[in-house]
């Protein structure tokens, strides 16, 4: 079974094995290098606390040293994160590390990419990524996550930029010495920065590193499991001070909840919006420009997967939050019975991404990790109130606009159409005379309809604003 397989194009990053995918599924191969560092996570009993404690994905072991994971429904990257999806990943991190270091194993590596999630909850997915602790040696992940984790929090702390254009402008983690300059001069007087940052970037900046990029950073020096235990507290410590939340309404993170619009003209949507996906079959749904999540939430009342994508870092963070809480309330552990076990439920999976630019592949040769165009196709599309921001703000045509949503949608299509007489449409070009023309419903079908046929068109009582049901044609793209 393990012959002759195509590797994952970003496998070459850990000798201890490699990820393949056969007939839909995805698998994970163990390296004979690697073989009795995995026997040690499953005959220590690390694995098995860890999946109990629902920290570490499940697997099958179905052949000697092929696994099978829990296969997941929804793959999202660090820079699609909300600063409290960072700082959970960054705790369920520390929290793996304290356990397997009672197992007698330590994390040999600390990337964020190690985390996605089910049920709203961080889950730990590297299974190879365990090795033998060995007191004599310090924690050789400390500064990745220091950089992956720790420091984009603490810019965030401070600025309140959301986390996710940090990482994406820093795939592999941010620098100490990137960042100590950008903190404010009174942050020194943390603990945490002068330890976690300062002194690592004088380390670097003094020269005794060898080279920039490679320097030992404080912590990161031989001592024994009491003073390992102890940087991880510390580290716990610093990240449970920062402030991830939105201090104020930023942009248009309560839309709903403070429109200009009346919450007459929420409840019309929202009936219609219940009538249309009452007579639809989906088992996922993507909704874009989802804000705090109120029509997420209706989505996933159906029992569908919603993928909620936000560009506002507060809106994300709120929904995540809500998803979270909503999630703990019973969620039973995921199972590794069998070799189709698959995640699966009416859970949302909230996401900060720019619609009018969106993730991009990227790694060694754009291979390593897909786009979010890939990674979001569902049944249904839901896009309400975004038409006027794309077309208005971003410049973005209707003929364009539908082709995406037709590459996102598998079938359905729930959009809502603003015209420029509404307040908020005309809010936008207020500054802005100039626009793709004609702006109008019958420019708007006439362009939908060469990929989409029209099954509901709908006026929301009390506004000028229409939605409409979608179904995408058979020979769309």
């Amino acid at each position: 079974m393990t012959r002759n397989l195509p590797e994952h194009p970003a496998s070459y990053r850990d000798p201890a094995g490699f990820v393949f995918i056969r007939d839909g599924r995805v698998y994970r191969q163990v390296a004979p290098a690697y073989a009795d560092d995995y026997r040690l996570l499953m005959d220590s009993g690390l694995y098995e606390k860890l999946v109990a404690e629902q920290l570490l994905i499940p697997h099958e072991e179905v052949e000697a040293g092929t696994l099978l994971p829990l296969q997941l429904p929804v793959i999202s990257y660090p820079c699609e994160w909300s600063p409290d999806q960072l700082k959970d990943a960054a705790l369920l991190t520390l929290k793996i590390m304290r356990i397997a270091i009672d197992h007698g194993m330590i994390l040999k590596d600390a990337s964020p990419r190690n985390i996605q999630w089910l049920n709203a909850r961080p889950l730990f997915i590297d299974t190879l990524s365990f090795e033998r602790y060995d007191p004599a040696h310090p924690w050789i992940a400390y500064r990745q996550f220091c950089e992956s984790f720790l420091f984009p929090l603490y810019l965030h702390h401070y600025f309140r930029q959301g986390i996710h254009r940090t990482l994406a402008a820093y795939p592999e983690g941010m620098p100490a010495g990137a960042l100590l300059p950008l903190l404010p001069l009174k942050s020194r007087l943390r603990a945490g920065v002068w330890l976690h940052v300062v002194l690592p970037a004088i380390v670097v900046n003094s020269g005794k590193a060898g080279r920039v990029g490679k320097a030992r950073p404080a912590g990161q020096i031989s001592f024994d499991k009491r003073k390992l235990l102890l940087l991880i507290g510390n580290l716990e410590d610093s990240l449970r001070g920062l402030r991830t939340e939105a201090s104020h309404a930023i942009g248009w993170s309560r839309y709903y909840s403070e429109t200009i619009m009346s919450q007459a003209y929420v409840q019309e949507k929202e009936k219609l919006f219940r009538e249309m996906i009452a007579a639809i079959d989906f088992g996922s749904a993507l909704d874009l420009g989802a804000n705090d999540g109120y029509f997420s939430q209706i989505l996933a009342e159906k029992k569908a997967r919603v993928i909620a994508v936000d560009d506002q870092w507060a809106c994300t963070n709120t929904l995540y939050r809500a998803a979270a809480t909503a999630a703990s309330e019973g969620i039973a552990s995921p199972t590794s019975e069998g070799n189709s076990s698959r995640a699966s439920g009416g859970h949302i999976y909230p996401l900060c991404v720019d619609i009018a630019e969106p993730t991009p592949a990227s790694g060694f040769a754009n291979t390593e990790r897909s786009s979010f165009t890939e990674r979001a196709q569902c049944d249904l599309v839901v896009a309400l109130a975004v038409v006027h921001h794309l077309v208005l703000t971003k410049n973005i045509p209707f003929g364009l606009l539908a082709d995406y949503l037709a590459i996102l949608t598998r079938q359905w299509l729930i959009i809502e159409f603003v015209p420029v007489s509404d307040e908020k449409a005309s809010a936008l070009i207020r500054d802005k005379p100039v626009f793709h023309k004609p702006y109008d419903p019958d420019a708007f079908e006439a362009q939908f309809a060469l990929l989409f046929s029209i099954e509901q068109k709908q006026l929301i009582p009390g506004t000028e604003r229409i939605l409409y049901l979608m179904r995408k044609k058979a020979d769309a793209i």
